[in-house]
């Protein structure tokens, strides 16, 4: 299953005018393979690998930038096994989230051909599930994403957390550590986050968001929008109907992401063996 347009042309806008050409992609990605081979020799990198060509095009072809973010990025993973092992989707906890709906993409793209997520923080109940396995939720789809969708590295992603009836329990659970990785995990992340909105915010959530931007880079404070009922995107892409909209319902989306993430548990399986199976 693939979602959206996958087809890539031989030259490609990355941004800031730089264009992806065959000759750039091919010499840039030998360069981060040499510098992997040394910096992080355990990283073995699998032939069909986009990884690297990911991060190139999320640094807009910076390599320095690449290197940056890559070796964070792979740190990440090495250190938050919480998050990045046992991603069996058939374990019964992450069943229960799939069930919930944590983090469910939208089935079409916007006008700008962003991919937009809606991420439920308070879907789920903290007397009952772990904010890693949340989390783990959270990133197996979005790695799912970009194994599916090789253009979500040339436009980007549109987060949405819708907040509606998030409780102390909720914020309880995103104590200043937890949220420092978050905030890391999705800045080093190969996808080029263009929008993190906030809806349906209560005035007590404020103090936990103010911690989040406290972690974030200057760049991305400047992405971040803070609504207490809807959602700016309305016109750009048709919402859920929790959010306005007319498109499916959370409930048929999350049914939706549940099959195809089970129809892709060989990948979570070959991605425990080797990231750079992305």
């Amino acid at each position: 299953m693939k979602q959206g347009n996958t087809s890539v042309p031989q030259a490609i806008c990355v941004g800031n005018g730089v264009e992806e050409t065959v000759e750039l992609r091919t010499t840039s990605i030998t360069t981060i393979e040499h510098w992997l081979a040394e910096e992080h020799p355990s990283a073995r990198i699998l032939p069909d690998s986009k990884l690297i060509l990911y991060f190139l095009r999320t640094t807009k072809y910076n390599i320095d930038k690449t290197k940056h973010k890559l070796h964070h990025f792979l740190k990440i993973r090495e250190k938050l096994t919480e998050w990045f092992s046992g991603r069996d989707p058939v374990r019964p906890e992450l069943q229960e989230l799939l069930d919930i709906g944590v983090f469910l993409p939208l089935l079409e793209k916007d006008k700008l051909n962003r991919q937009v997520v809606i991420i439920r923080t308070s879907a789920h109940d903290p007397k009952r599930h772990k904010q890693d396995n949340v989390f783990k939720v959270d990133k197996m789809i979005l790695d799912l994403l970009l194994h599916l969708d090789e253009m979500i590295s040339v436009y980007g992603i549109v987060a949405i957390f819708d907040m509606r009836g998030v409780t102390l329990g909720h914020a309880l659970q995103l104590p200043p550590s937890m949220i420092k990785k978050s905030v890391e995990s999705w800045e080093n992340y190969p996808c080029k986050p263009k929008l993190l909105e906030f809806v349906n915010v209560p005035v007590h959530v404020n103090v936990v968001l103010n911690v989040f931007r406290s972690f974030m880079s200057a760049k991305m404070k400047e992405r971040v929008i803070i609504s207490k009922k809807g959602s700016t995107m309305e016109q750009l892409v048709n919402l859920p109907r929790e959010l306005g909209g007319t498109g499916g319902t959370y409930a048929e989306l999350a049914a939706h992401w549940k099959q195809v993430v089970l129809t892709n548990a060989p990948f979570y399986a070959r991605m425990e063996e080797n990231v750079f199976h992305l």
